[in-house]
């Protein structure tokens, strides 16, 4: 194995397991400072104890959060000193904002919240968990501004050998950024409800704690929910910009090899890995094209036909990304959010009313629900860095 194989695999693997914690981080966040809101509102016990209990739980998301986010960004530099070096100016502006700015925000805010139980008015103690949850919504958006560079790079020019910030502005405006913040942010939520669903159901299975868990349950259930709405028009939005930008990695993540209009969707497929030889497929006609170009009659560039422009216009060389995780992580994203949507509703259903099932499998599914999000952001990060031209 080569140097350059091992550093992907020694990178790819330091982002995948820190961005295990970042959405948990995010959607916590924001869960936790709503339930302190609803101790503040109402008074009522059941809920101060949610907010510490749960306060806990992000607390020590956050700080794996931090210690692996340091491990990559060493990596930044020691596997990729040649990028560092062409793109630093430009890649290293919304890293260092985002820590200069977000992460300081977010940290001394987080530092008042957990010291400032008792010490500090109600309002202003709720207040510093407020300023958490946003602060790690900004950081998301900076690092989110660095990767969107890497899928369309704007804002520079090219001098001395060197890429030069030229319009820092155009950065942070990055039509990527603006179609990808929102979907990572309601995927966040998606996974801080989860996390509150799995929980809530875990102590629930034991009768334990009712009064504290049971609304806890309630809202992990319709963030969960909403957020896989959100996640589902955001990521329509996502798509067409991805057409536009990236042709390519749309084709991808059909397997589509060849040009077709209008272009299905395939929810299924068994043949070779690559798609290249489909012996089932289970499709739905028009349903690439419209999340390509919003018709469902749209033309959708083919593999082959753009493999051949891009030797065209910028040489010989292979521009395809590597098929079968394209169109698998593809699915498994979409496959393992929906999943945790649908034991969300289900379980909305049943706990209707005050109620709370008797059967154990059911509390255990809900428990082990925890990983669906996880795997879900791990699949769509992996789809999307996987190829970045």
């Amino acid at each position: 194995m080569e140097a350059l194989d091992l550093a992907r695999w020694q990178f790819g693997i330091t982002t995948v397991y820190h961005f295990l914690f970042v959405p948990i981080t995010i959607g916590m966040s924001l869960l936790v400072a709503i339930l302190h809101t609803a101790w503040v509102r109402t008074g009522k016990g059941a809920y101060l104890r949610a907010t510490k209990f749960f306060g806990k739980l992000f607390l020590i998301n956050f700080a794996m959060g931090v210690v692996t986010g340091i491990v990559q960004e060493f990596q930044f530099g020691m596997n990729w000193s040649s990028y560092s070096r062409f793109v630093g100016d430009i890649f290293g502006a919304p890293l260092a904002i985002e820590a200069l700015l977000a992460f300081f925000l977010e940290s001394t805010f987080l530092g008042l919240w957990v010291f400032g139980w008792d010490r500090l008015p109600r309002r202003l103690h709720l207040a510093c968990i407020w300023l958490v949850a946003i602060g790690t919504m900004m950081s998301a958006y900076f690092i989110l501004a660095a990767n969107s560079f890497m899928q369309w790079p704007v804002g520079y020019k090219l001098a001395g050998g060197r890429a030069e910030l030229t319009d820092f502005g155009a950065v942070l405006t990055n039509k990527v950024v603006l179609a990808t913040f929102p979907h990572t942010i309601f995927g966040a939520w998606l996974s801080g409800g989860v996390v509150l669903l799995a929980v809530s159901a875990w102590h629930l299975a034991r009768k334990r704690d009712v009064d504290v868990f049971r609304p806890t349950l309630k809202l992990g259930l319709w963030t969960t929910l909403i957020a896989f709405v959100l996640i589902f028009f955001s990521g329509d939005t996502l798509g067409k910009i991805m057409t536009e930008t990236q042709p390519m990695k749309m084709a991808a993540a059909e397997a589509l090899y060849e040009t077709a209009q209008p272009a299905p969707f395939s929810l299924f497929t068994i043949g070779t890995l690559d798609g290249k030889t489909p012996l089932f497929q289970l499709e739905i006609p028009g349903a690439l094209s419209y999340l390509a170009t919003g018709s469902f009659d749209g033309r959708v560039e083919g593999i082959n036909d753009l493999q051949a422009q891009y030797e065209k216009e910028f040489g010989p060389g292979d521009y395809r990304p590597y098929i079968p995780i394209t169109y698998w992580g593809f699915r498994l994203m979409i496959g393992c959010g929906g999943l945790a949507a649908l034991i969300a509703l289900v379980l909305l259903w049943l706990t209707r009313r005050g109620r709370l099932p008797e059967p154990r499998w059911l509390w255990r599914v809900a428990a082990w629900s925890v990983v669906l999000p996880v795997l879900a952001h791990s699949f769509g990060w992996i789809f999307t860095d996987v190829q970045s031209t």
